[in-house]
């Protein structure tokens, strides 16, 4: 009878030794891979599934490496074997290999079959629609890929490439492209893309405001933004009387009182501006941004956070009066940010 169990306990104590031994070699792989030592990663995975056969985590991580080493028919098929093997078990991460390979492979159309079957399963995954979002764009379906956009930054509002790519589609409309390239800055300050999102709002901020020769200053208004502030008809996403205000507020930077007042100073006064048109015209407004964006910007200024977030957004510039403030104001910088990750998202 002993001799019965201990034929019976063996294989299961291999069996177990085999898993462990595979999720070792699985994280040596994927140290590798974040080395972009690709072919070794591949074979820790190799190894990892010698000894545990379509482990579900060798198998996921391996297809993420094959794409991103090019091997896109090879990751094609490995997400299928994952896929077919594991019905039951979390997938998201091997979908979203799955599809980006086959859009790689320049097959759209497949990827965004396989995207939508992996939201079917996983509506949550903010990744998903994220990287369908980007297939979308490839294909000019501007529109549709800006629906996605907008649900994986819901999904996730600190996921930063999402908020980048709002700003970027709504550049012709001032106050969105705004609100989400400052959400941008406030997760991501120090990159080029920063650097880039700082720039494009000191350039809408001043859109259709000029100062001619003899220091007169020229307002130039689009006619959609006073046909939609006279009407005071509720449309989607209508920021038109804070844009309006934003112009005017702009203005007054040229003003004799406002000369001696650095970059940051003139940002928080506009910026404010905002804040308070929004405030006081959100009743009854409606539209991603209105309902998204705008709660966090009008609580910001609520919370008296706008100085802080200021000079957090204008660190790209390392202007001496931005490097001093952070210098000198770390508790405020921490308090800002700790009010930022408590905010509750809607």
């Amino acid at each position: 009878m002993k001799k019965q169990w201990l034929l019976i306990f063996i294989p299961i104590l291999t069996l177990s030794q085999n898993k462990e031994g595979a999720k070792i070699k699985v994280i040596e792989g994927v140290s590798l891979h974040d080395e972009g030592k690709y072919a070794d990663a591949i074979t820790k995975y190799n190894e990892a599934l010698t000894l545990d056969k379509n482990n579900l985590q060798a198998l996921s991580e391996k297809a993420m490496t094959l794409d991103a080493s090019k091997q896109y028919d090879e990751a094609v098929e490995v997400s299928k074997l994952a896929i077919s093997s594991h019905p039951s078990d979390d997938l998201k991460t091997v979908y979203l290999s799955y599809a980006n390979s086959l859009d790689h492979q320049k097959k759209a159309d497949l990827a965004l079959k396989i995207y939508d079957e992996g939201l079917k399963k996983y509506p949550e995954y903010y990744q998903l629609y994220f990287n369908k979002g980007i297939t979308l764009i490839n294909l000019k379906q501007t529109e549709k890929a800006l629906e996605c956009f907008q649900k994986s930054a819901r999904l996730n509002p600190d996921h930063a490439t999402s908020i980048n790519a709002l700003a970027a589609l709504t550049r012709d409309t001032r106050i969105p492209s705004i609100m989400a390239s400052s959400r941008y800055l406030i997760l991501d300050n120090k990159s080029p893309r920063a650097k880039a999102n700082l720039a494009s709002i000191i350039d809408l901020m001043s859109k259709g405001v000029s100062q001619k020769d003899d220091k007169s200053i020229n307002l130039t208004f689009d006619p959609e933004t006073i046909d939609k502030v006279a009407s005071n008809k509720k449309s989607q996403n209508n920021f038109s009387a804070a844009d309006m205000v934003l112009s005017m507020a702009a203005a007054l930077d040229f003003d004799d009182k406002n000369k001696n007042k650095t970059d940051v100073q003139k940002f928080i006064d506009k910026f404010e501006s905002i804040c308070s048109t929004m405030d006081e015209t959100k009743k009854g407004q409606k539209g991603f941004y209105w309902e998204f964006l705008a709660p966090y910007f009008i609580e910001m200024k609520l919370k008296n956070q706008i100085e802080p977030f200021a000079y957090i957004i204008f660190l790209p510039k390392q202007s001496a009066d931005v490097i001093k403030y952070h210098e000198d104001n770390s508790q405020k910088i921490k308090d800002f940010y700790e009010w930022s990750d408590n905010f509750v998202w809607k």
